[in-house]
């Protein structure tokens, strides 16, 4: 079993989220992740999928997604160097001033924003790999046990730059 990851250029129509996502389900297919956002051409949308898979299913499922309609293109990120980031936030509730201190902290090191906050809540916003966003969902829940809210987003991914085109 091994993390990958899938890009797709899809048509931007009504429904066409449902069927590639029921694609999976209807295969028992688990996805970690599916992020789905407009391209620079209106009519085209790319969805950012990660799935944990053998290589025979992960076979299987880009072909599958090839055969579909509404898809234009799939390109297979497993392999390839790219760039992928997450949103999260990550809210903890009931600090004292000390605990808002260390969060602060926290934050300056993890390369992360605080964006808001209250008398006893610190929100912090992160845009990290998702390897990086769970060292500090680790932090938080071993720092702050009990009072941790996580919110994630799925993770986007562009290919990287070849060394000549920089």
């Amino acid at each position: 079993m091994k993390k990958r990851w899938l890009c797709l250029f899809v048509e931007n129509e009504i429904g066409v989220l449902a069927r590639i996502s029921g694609l999976f389900s209807g295969k028992s297919y688990n996805l970690d992740s599916l992020t789905v956002g407009v391209t620079e051409d209106n009519t085209v949308s790319r969805m950012t999928i990660s799935l944990t898979s053998d290589d025979k299913t992960f076979e299987q499922v880009k072909k599958q997604l090839g055969r579909s309609v509404e898809v234009i293109k799939v390109v297979d990120y497993t392999d390839i160097p790219i760039h992928m980031k997450e949103l999260m936030f990550v809210r903890v509730n009931h600090c004292s001033d000390r605990d808002i201190d260390e969060l602060f902290r926290i934050s300056r090191i993890f390369h992360v924003s605080v964006i808001d906050y209250a008398t006893a809540t610190v929100l912090i916003e992160s845009v990290q790999t998702e390897a990086r966003n769970q060292e500090l969902i680790v932090l938080m829940e071993k720092c702050y046990p009990n009072r941790v809210e996580v919110v994630r987003g799925g993770s986007v991914a562009v290919e990287a730059l070849s060394v000549g085109e920089r």
